[in-house]
């Protein structure tokens, strides 16, 4: 019995196996296209204005680290990151438990008009919340709302749960019943069930709604602008309403600023990478 190589005659006609060089230049391109920009902002942090307007992409020929001190202070960030923390805390539990139960509720319990919730939330998903900024100004200054913390969470909590919604009621459809029943015939509520066993089943599910929630309201600009106008209460993003003036702006400054801001988003997701990876390739079902 024969073996034929790869690359060898079999029949009369050549085998090879395809190339993986398109592959290879296709993720390189890849990796320039989403890399690229941040190593120039990384560049422009250590840049003056002068040196940016010759060599806008180029390393920078005399580094300028006084720039992150500077950013830090003019722009307020030993505040602004402690508001804007507090802001993504509570949009990460709110969504999460509104989410959660709603999911469970359209997955599970098999009520009625699940479909119509199902158009709804997807409508809700695809319009863009810009358009309800008036009537919704006025209604958060009449109950008092504008100029809050938790005012804005609310917020953050219509525009992140309907999406969260639909990502994790796909992950709890895939779940087996199995586990569920066995518990309902031990007695146990809807409520229990939820915490007790499709919680630890459906962790990674709620790890991705909480990291797509928490980077939203992390880099939400336009409502905390809007709603937001204590100084002592705005998030991090409006810091980069510091380095402008009336007819200019320090686009080094700007750049520190901009890698201050995304550093704890690094950070946050070289932590949780692993876990997250793992939590998904593990699947439901564990021994």
């Amino acid at each position: 019995m024969s073996t034929v190589a790869p690359g060898r005659r079999t029949g009369g006609r050549s085998r090879r196996e395809p190339s993986k060089a398109p592959y290879y230049v296709f993720l390189v391109l890849l990796a320039l296209f989403a890399v690229g920009p941040l190593v120039v902002l990384l560049f422009n942090s250590l840049k003056t204005n002068a040196e940016i307007g010759r060599n806008p992409l180029g390393p920078p020929l005399a580094p300028v680290f006084q720039n992150f001190p500077t950013a830090w202070a003019q722009g307020g960030f030993a505040t602004t990151m402690v508001n804007s923390a507090i802001l993504t805390l509570g949009t990460v539990v709110g969504v999460c438990i509104i989410s959660g139960t709603a999911a469970y509720a359209m997955a599970r319990l098999d009520l009625p008009g699940t479909d119509v919730v199902l158009l709804y939330l997807f409508v809700a998903s695809a319009l863009p919340f810009q358009l309800f900024l008036v009537p919704l100004f006025f209604l958060w200054s009449s109950l008092q709302l504008t100029n809050t913390l938790v005012g804005l969470i609310v917020i953050y909590w219509a525009i992140f749960s309907p999406f969260a919604t639909l990502l994790l009621r796909s992950y709890l459809v895939a779940l087996p019943r199995g586990f569920e029943d066995a518990a309902r015939v031990d007695g146990a509520t809807e409520l229990q069930i939820l915490l007790r066993v499709i919680l630890p089943l459906s962790w990674p599910g709620f790890l991705t709604i909480a990291l797509v929630s928490g980077l939203g309201a992390w880099n939400e600009f336009f409502f905390a602008v809007t709603f937001i106008q204590d100084d002592a209460l705005k998030p991090v993003t409006t810091s980069f309403l510091a380095f402008q003036s009336n007819f200019s702006r320090d686009w080094g400054l700007t750049s520190a600023a901009g890698i201050i801001i995304i550093l704890p988003v690094v950070a946050l997701f070289l932590l949780l990478q692993r876990r997250f990876i793992s939590g998904l390739t593990a699947g439901g079902l564990k021994g």
